[in-house]
């Protein structure tokens, strides 16, 4: 998953809202000299360091730094527009490359304040990020909006493609891709309405800023205790210690379990306790909801709904029929009757699977199953069938092997090797940087890893950007990508061990990593993941998923904590066969999930007003093999929807997962680990950014366009 916080801006605010630098000369030298800093130069938010310091930003310093970077930009662009209009001479170094530093310079102050805000949230903080949403909000809508500044990016676009005969280029895709976003901001649109679009904008911000932090409110206000010891059997032994620890600090007998990710996996599979099961699958399903164990307290309904209003109006606004309409205009897919007929036909072939492992599930339990017995007998069956459990599995995954295996895979596929830096300022003890250098030994980025749960952290696991590659005026700015995890911590100085599911999480996300850090692109605004349209921006890391299942890979990542052992062949054997139990289970959910977003922008203002409970109804219906109680309110805690950047997007993961699974099918023939077809993937895929055409590329890499065929033979799925 891509970071779906504030920091990622939707594709109407890309022109502007770029990564950071490190120091600013030539060109845009000239248009902040005449700026007049007002907030302090000890500010760290302000200090144009190599890297962000973490450690010394405070709550105090973010508001001053906005509004200091803020006024700087506007004067700045004044003085560029100004003179670009009295010279007769523009040209893509003179008049584009300016923005670019400029829009860079915004996002060095204002990433590190939305990471923190993710990471290491705390009142303080949350308070001055929410009084910056609106006026960052009001800045980009500012900017596509200027008919100066539009008017010069179509004269410089002209003035490329007539140089370059019409080819693609990274400046033309460069300048195509900022002309759709004006037009997707408001350009085209008389002043009433270009006003109403900017305060769509900035309550918008608003309100999804105000889901998060309801989700995130309501699982840190509870918990479980639990003082009877009987109730523990099933769970593992670092479960039931990490909730010791946590009764004890509250100074209580017995166990105090959280609403964390991993202590809620951990109970709806091992616990033997049904009662303890359906407890915490109700507190789940039910975060920041009217339904919740905190009653409205942290309700998401009213922010929902107001945010799903907005958004069609935003769509209407600028000449779309609905939200999801308006989506497409960035995104492969042509239209929302594709996007509708891609989720229905997965259902097809999917949902007779599902409905046979369901069979087979409750015949092995001996009853009908509730949803949070699913978990629990799915891992049993799974024993049975394969002969092999996740706890059995975790001993030989300790983090730093898993950590070191990965390493070695990605140089021995891409020729880069990956260094641990400890000198590096970070906002928690835990926190690992790591320098990535090319064969001969030329660093082409870095990458922060904040591995483990803890309070005040949002759920999930995610990339981030803290920097973007960018090559202006010979300042050669590396990219910085932020990895982030939810996995248990280690305990009274124990290794971390790692189950394989958290394997292929933790590649997910260092495929997302390297799209990011393998680029070559020079121009933050299409370089990694940046222009890259969001239903294939998930192709690079679910193909690393891959190989997470590959025998080879996962005896060089494992070693027994106690013996050094790695994974033997009979186990190895047994989990890569156990990779399609269940596929056509998983393959429904995601569906369910990708119907309900899809229906939700695609059908606005078409079905009752309760909409979200109305889609996901409706998608259940339709894909679900498994129906939920009627308490069930998994929307709310939607966050990839309504506070994040897959609104009409979500069946991007299935989208990317179809070419992640075509593209990993060239493997094949020379082995998946051949360099030479990592090599093309890397030069067809990773390095590209938004500088090419997606479809195109992946044909090249290819050969043809991309098939389905390779998703369903990996599924174990027959179409």
């Amino acid at each position: 998953m891509l970071a779906s916080t504030a920091s990622r801006v939707t594709p109407c605010y890309r022109l502007i809202h770029r990564k950071p630098g490190r120091t600013f000369r030539s060109g845009w030298q000239r248009y902040i000299s005449k700026v007049d800093l007002k907030a302090p130069m000890n500010n760290p938010l302000l200090n144009n360091q190599e890297l962000p310091e973490f450690s010394a930003i405070k709550p105090e310093h973010v508001e001053p730094a906005v509004h200091s970077v803020l006024d700087e930009n506007r004067k700045a662009l004044d003085a560029l527009l100004s003179e670009q209009q009295a010279n007769d001479g523009t040209s893509f170094t003179s008049a584009i490359l300016p923005i670019e530093q400029m829009s860079d310079r915004l996002h060095r102050t204002w990433s590190p304040v939305s990471h923190l805000n993710s990471v290491a949230n705390s009142s303080e903080l949350r308070e001055v990020y929410n009084n910056c949403l609106p006026l960052l909000a009001r800045y980009h809508s500012e900017v596509a909006q200027d008919r100066r500044l539009y008017e010069l990016y179509k004269q410089v676009a002209d003035q490329v493609s007539e140089q370059s005969g019409g080819a693609e280029t990274p400046e033309s895709s460069l300048l195509q891709h900022a002309l759709l976003e004006f037009h997707l901001g408001g350009i085209d649109l008389p002043a009433d309405k270009q006003a109403r679009y900017r305060e769509i904008r900035e309550e918008m911000a608003q309100l999804q800023a105000r889901f998060e932090q309801n989700l995130l409110d309501s699982m840190t206000a509870w918990s479980y205790h639990i003082d009877d010891e009987g109730r523990l059997s099933g769970l593992p032994d670092n479960v039931i210690e990490t909730a010791a620890q946590a009764a004890k600090a509250e100074q209580r007998d017995g166990w105090v379990f959280g609403l964390d990710q991993p202590t809620y996996v951990a109970m709806l599979t091992y616990a033997d306790d049904a009662t303890l099961r359906e407890t915490f699958y109700e507190a789940w399903t039910t975060r920041a909801s009217d339904t919740g164990p905190n009653g409205s307290k942290f309700d998401n309904t009213e922010p929902m709904e107001r945010i799903l209003e907005l958004r069609h109006e935003l769509a209407q606004v600028v000449g779309y029929k609905n939200y999801a309409d308006y989506a497409l205009a960035t995104r492969m897919a042509g239209s929302v009757e594709e996007v509708t007929g891609f989720l229905r036909d997965l259902a097809v072939v999917s949902k007779p699977a599902a409905k046979k492992e369901l069979a087979e599930l409750e015949q092995f339990a001996g009853k009908p199953l509730q949803p949070w017995d699913v978990g629990y007998y799915s891992e049993k069956l799974r024993l049975e069938r394969y002969s092999i459990s996740d706890e059995e599995l975790r001993p030989y995954f300790p983090l730093e092997r898993v950590l070191a295996g990965l390493f070695e895979l990605t140089e021995n596929l891409y020729g880069i090797t990956v260094v641990a830096d400890d000198s590096v300022d970070i906002w928690n003890p835990d926190v690992r940087y790591f320098r990535i250098r090319s064969r001969d030994g030329e660093e082409v980025g870095s990458v922060y890893c904040d591995i483990y749960a803890r309070k005040n952290k949002r759920a999930g696991a995610w990339m981030d950007e803290c920097l973007v590659r960018k090559n202006i005026d010979a300042q050669l700015q590396l990219p910085v990508a932020h990895l982030v995890c939810n996995f248990a911590a280690p305990l009274n100085g124990n290794d971390a061990l790692l189950t394989h599911d958290d394997i292929v999480t933790l590649f997910h996300e260092f495929g997302h990593t390297l799209h990011h850090l393998l680029t070559r692109i020079d121009y933050p605004s299409i370089s990694g993941i940046n222009g890259v349209p969001w239903d294939a921006v998930e192709l690079p890391s679910q193909f690393m998923e891959n190989f997470a299942w590959n025998p080879d890979v996962v005896r060089a990542l494992s070693s027994h904590v106690e013996t050094g052992e790695p994974l033997p062949d009979e186990l190895l054997n047994k989990l890569e066969a156990s990779r399609v139990f269940q596929a056509g289970m998983q393959m429904v959910r995601q569906l369910e999930f990708g119907l309900f977003d899809w229906y939700l922008h695609s059908e606005y203002g078409e079905r009752p007003q309760n909409a979200p409970l109305d889609a996901m109804r409706r998608a259940r219906d339709e894909v679900a093999v498994i129906q939920a109680p009627d308490y069930n309110r998994t929307a709310h805690g939607f966050a990839h929807i309504f506070s994040g950047g897959y609104a009409a997007g979500y069946y991007s993961y299935k989208w990317a997962e179809v070419l992640a699974a075509d593209a990993f099918s060239a493997f094949q023939t020379n082995g998946p680990l051949d360099t030479a077809t990592a090599e093309r993937f890397r030069n067809d895929i990773l390095e590209i950014g938004g500088s090419r055409n997606i479809a195109k590329a992946f044909e090249h890499f290819m050969g043809r366009p991309p098939a389905v065929d390779a998703l369903l033979a990996q599924s174990g799925i027959s179409n």
